[in-house]
């Protein structure tokens, strides 16, 4: 077999059998198939595609290309959460402990972040001493006492995404359903989970830029999960502005433990109901997703979402005196008000553009050797749709450098679109469909 041959073959629009998969897999990781090879052959998928079938065992070869996690040693069904990326998303710091409190086993696999903000685990490193790294016997364990962990992925999980990610990123092939998709499910597979929620992001600041292509990425998900046994749905949400009003690592955990004190915004609480009742009914605790909220609404009332919270952090190496006093987290030197040019609306933010400005105050990574300063960020003050005055607050820059301030600056005025006074916006509500 010659990789060569299967390029052809995909150039044309032809499937490729389980033993072709298998094969560029294995070749591609233990290095005998070269970057160039593996290059056209994305980018032969980006532009004919790959079937169901194609998919379903590209995703499972992957998936078995390294370690494997068994979380057989946890008690009752292992459920996940995984999102497709955005901007301000916060929402696993909040959801994860609080399913944990009604009595799910939350065991998450995370990584770090390239791009807006660093990813969950450099966030949650917000609370002093946090360690993320850990056995898989601790890991097990941390999980049956407490409900709950979110670890880093062990350096040999899933190796065939890890390279195959780097190179889409490189050759302009990252928006490929196919390949996205046994991405995405490829990690939780390897991770051991039996039942995972999807929150497929669209809009701006998302791959999908409509909720059509969320929908159909959803669709391909829970059909090669369920090919593969596992219990899996999805919600579609818009991610056409940030979530919440925190962009920014040490920013968006504050606004997450805000959340879990009932004082967050409204969106993102919204999406952890709608995200952690269906975590429930997959989880066989709540038979509906109605009755899954009122579970969820229960233990955010009597406080024990926090407080799982504050038990995961600590149980982590982490300070969670943080937790039960968030404001003691580092602050940025310099606080920027950016106020609206004149009388309006805010018509439309360009999400992207948003997370671009924070990744230039320095709270995100341009590269993976990249160090982020968790303090920087942006508070934005109003959202889609909203009138302003002339003079009025729009967002507040938190920066340590006064250069990379001027530029934030910038990007964050060009993000920023406004019409006339009066104008009525059209906006979308955070949750656009599911796909259970």
């Amino acid at each position: 077999m010659r990789m060569i041959d299967l390029i052809e073959k995909k150039k044309h629009g032809e499937a490729l059998t389980d033993e072709e998969i298998d094969f560029l897999i294995r070749g591609y990781v233990d290095g005998s198939i070269p970057d160039y090879q593996m290059s056209a052959m994305a980018m032969a998928i980006y532009f004919k595609g790959m079937d169901t079938e194609e998919i379903t065992h590209l995703t499972i070869a992957m998936a078995k290309s390294g370690d494997t996690y068994d979380l057989s040693g946890i008690r009752g069904i292992k459920v996940d959460k995984h999102s497709s990326g955005g901007v301000g998303d916060k929402t696993s710091i909040a959801l994860i402990p609080w399913v944990a409190s009604c009595g799910a086993k939350v065991a998450k696999m995370s990584g770090r972040g390239l791009g807006f903000t660093g990813g969950t685990l450099d966030k949650l490193e917000s609370f002093t001493g946090f360690q993320s790294g850990m056995t898989k016997e601790y890991f097990v364990r941390q999980v049956n006492d407490i409900g709950c962990a979110i670890a880093a992925q062990t350096g040999n999980l899933d190796p065939a995404d890890k390279k195959l990610y780097a190179l889409r990123d490189a050759t302009a092939t990252v928006d490929s359903k196919a390949l996205i998709t046994s991405s995405i499910v490829s990690k939780k597979l390897a991770s051991g989970a039996d039942a995972v929620v999807f929150d497929v992001t669209c809009g701006s600041g998302a791959f999908m830029k409509t909720p059509e292509q969320a929908v159909d990425l959803a669709q391909t998900m829970i059909e090669i999960g369920r090919k593969a046994g596992r219990k899996m749905c999805a919600v579609i949400s818009n991610m056409d502005e940030p979530l919440g009003y925190a962009v920014g690592n040490i920013l968006e955990v504050q606004e997450a433990v805000a959340t879990l004190r009932g004082e967050g915004p409204a969106d993102v609480l919204e999406i952890c109901y709608a995200l952690g009742s269906r975590m429930l009914v997959l989880s066989d605790i709540a038979g509906t997703v109605e009755e899954g909220r009122a579970v969820m609404k229960q233990h955010l009332e009597d406080g024990s979402a926090l407080r799982r919270l504050a038990e995961m952090v600590k149980a982590q190496g982490g300070d969670e005196d943080l937790v039960w006093h968030p404001e003691k987290m580092p602050d940025a030197k310099i606080h920027k008000v950016v106020t609206a040019p004149s009388d309006g609306v805010i018509s439309h933010m360009e999400c992207d553009e948003i997370g671009n400005a924070s990744m230039v105050l320095g709270g995100g990574r341009e590269t993976a050797d990249d160090v982020i300063d968790l303090s920087v960020g942006i508070i934005l003050k109003k959202k889609t749709g909203e009138s302003v005055k002339k003079g009025e607050p729009v967002a507040v820059l938190y920066a340590n450098d006064e250069k990379r301030l001027a530029d934030a600056e910038k990007r964050f005025d060009c993000a920023i679109d406004y019409a006339p006074a009066g104008t009525r916006v059209k906006t979308y509500p955070v949750v656009i469909e599911t796909v259970d």
